[in-house]
């Protein structure tokens, strides 16, 4: 696997987790989360935050194989194959 895609990618969540941390060390104040008549205790800012990402993280991490998106692997190999079936009619 080509070595920038992944170092593009870490630096991307690099910068994520900086964000995350310098939010909420700016925020520090407690709040709760409410949703219709439901409502969560008092947390952390940077907590709910950290939270809020890392379970969207974990949702597409998980999503991306149900939804049956072609990886980049098998788009590659499909190109090759392709490019295979058309030598074949070269004259």
């Amino acid at each position: 696997m080509n070595t920038f895609p992944l170092f593009l990618i870490s630096i991307i969540f690099a910068l994520w987790v900086s964000a995350i941390a310098l939010v909420s060390v700016q925020n520090a104040a407690p709040v709760s989360l409410r949703f219709l008549v439901f409502e969560s205790i008092q947390l952390p800012f940077g907590l709910v935050l950290a939270f809020s990402a890392s379970i969207g993280l974990i949702a597409g991490a998980i999503l991306i194989p149900l939804w049956g998106l072609p990886s980049a692997s098998r788009r590659s190999s499909a190109s090759v194959n392709a490019a295979d079936e058309d030598d074949e009619f070269d004259f």
